[in-house]
């Protein structure tokens, strides 16, 4: 038994429709970092000074010491950066991620950021790095900047993001259970639902591609221009891409320090203007994105598949799998064993699994699965002793109603099948209507057997990959 908890599908190639409100193309979701005041420093009780997301380049910790002009850029985010932006946004619903503890000791940006309506949602207890941390301090630190956020702002966060995340920090904050969203992923252009611990929490995914900290690491923008281009640039691909039916969400990314200098914030007030010059925009804080998803697309399994794939028991796999492959429960066992995870918990990645078994097995063991396959409106059909998969396949094709004449045919094409190659005629009826099985059952029966060995375990696999489509509502 292997698992691997990364999603490496997705929504695959067919993303649901966002729905917007309003019909609109694309969400434009603006967070603004509100981190000053809560970085490494050693009157914060750290043990060195902050080295990043700054101006000053390669800037190195400094154990035990306060670096001093590296606190006095954080001050010009809070100072100025900050009521600059809150100048040219306040009008605009944005969404703060505010450390707790630089929130308190920000009253008047507090007040602003209320003011102004914009979401405040927790970036943690304090901006440092969480990596090294044992569970238990980082779920004690989560404890802590809800209560402390709770206190300055006068309401728990429904949001959450660490930044500075361990491996361990969205299974803490799902556990928590308090937050409509989490925000400590990159992976999609859409919020998505993970299964975690035993729960489903709402990933609403955030951006390190269109957010200003670009101006403060090595492959990053050196102006304004740059960043400019690249936010309008996202905004257009996104948009042509809801205006073709596929609503996306684009995140912008800004910390007060960065942007919040003239020469950055001119640029984002450009690009914000482009973006806002178009028809079809929603600008949203991530708290109204995270209630439309969960409200417009709530997490659903499907009845016949109802725990995730990856969390089964041999026992619930095989049980929910081991007639997929006719008669051959030992596929699904095998499957089982396999490095199953959230990217198999959909058909195709279930189908993948068993399939690999089926293919790698020795030739005698797939010969067995072919020949356990009934004759198409053979006598097990005849006496109603088909599994139910293979009976509602061969009705889909109208196998279930013949004519005295085209059952006749049908015997004798299976007898002499069977008797010239050794297995039954295997099609995936769900493909075809009768006259075509007809026609491609007299087209086969004379090729060599090798090929139809071949050609009868493809059709075995699309046989699988229907049965789990329907299985799986897809």
């Amino acid at each position: 038994m292997q698992r691997y908890d990364r999603d490496m599908t997705g929504y695959g190639p067919e993303a649901p429709d966002a729905a917007w409100p309003g019909g609109a193309r694309i969400a434009v979701q603006i967070v603004l970092n509100y981190e000053e005041g809560g970085e490494n420093n050693i009157l914060h009780g750290d043990a060195a000074s902050e080295a990043f997301l700054s101006e000053i380049s390669g800037a190195a910790a400094w154990p035990g010491q306060r670096h001093w002009n590296m606190e006095s850029i954080y001050e010009y985010g809070a100072r100025a950066g900050f009521w600059r932006l809150h100048r040219m946004l306040g009008h605009l619903p944005i969404t703060v991620y505010g450390v707790a503890t630089a929130l308190a000791r920000a009253p008047e940006q507090v007040a602003a950021m209320k003011a102004a309506g914009w979401e405040i949602a927790s970036h943690g207890l304090k901006w440092i790095e969480y990596k090294d941390y044992t569970e238990a301090d980082e779920r004690a630190h989560m404890d802590a900047a809800i209560r402390l956020h709770t206190e300055v702002v006068g309401s728990r966060p429904r949001g959450w993001y660490t930044g500075r995340c361990s491996a361990n920090t969205v299974r803490i904050a799902a556990e928590e259970g308090g937050f409509a969203y989490v925000a400590d992923s990159y992976a999609d252009d859409l919020p998505y639902w993970a299964h975690v611990s035993g729960r489903d929490q709402l990933i609403v995914p955030y951006t390190l591609d269109a957010n200003d900290m670009r101006f403060a690491v090595p492959a990053g923008f050196t102006n304004g221009q740059a960043f400019e281009d690249y936010l309008k640039d996202s905004f257009d691909t996104l948009y042509a891409e809801g205006a073709a039916g596929r609503p996306a969400m684009l995140s912008i990314g800004l910390h007060c320090r960065l942007v919040g200098r003239p020469g950055r914030a001119a640029a984002l007030k450009r690009a914000i203007d482009h973006m806002a010059a178009h028809e079809g925009v929603w600008f949203a804080t991530r708290l109204e994105i995270a209630e439309h998803w969960a409200a417009t697309h709530p997490p659903r399994r499907p009845a016949k598949v109802p725990q995730p794939v990856g969390e089964m028991t041999r026992e619930a796999f095989v049980a929910a799998f081991g007639g997929i492959y006719e008669h051959s429960p030992w596929i699904a066992e095998g499957a089982w064993e396999l490095e199953l995870g959230p990217t198999h918990d959909c058909a195709r990645g279930v189908h993948s699994a068993l399939t690999r078994v089926f293919r790698a097995a020795p030739a005698d063991q797939r010969l067995g699965v072919l020949t356990a396959h009934p004759d198409l409106a053979g006598k097990l059909a005849a006496a109603r002793r088909l599994t139910a998969e293979s009976t509602a396949e061969q009705a889909s094709a109208g196998l279930d109603a013949l004519t005295d004449d085209e059952r006749a045919e049908f015997t004798r094409l299976n007898d002499a099948y069977t008797a010239k190659h050794g297995f039954p005629f295997i099609i995936a009826v769900r493909d075809h209507d009768k006259a075509s099985i007809l026609s491609a059952f007299r087209a086969r029966i004379d090729n060599d057997r090798q090929a139809e060995l071949e050609t009868a375990c493809a059709q075995v696999e699309r046989i699988a990959e229907l049965r789990l489509l329907e299985m799986f509502g897809a």
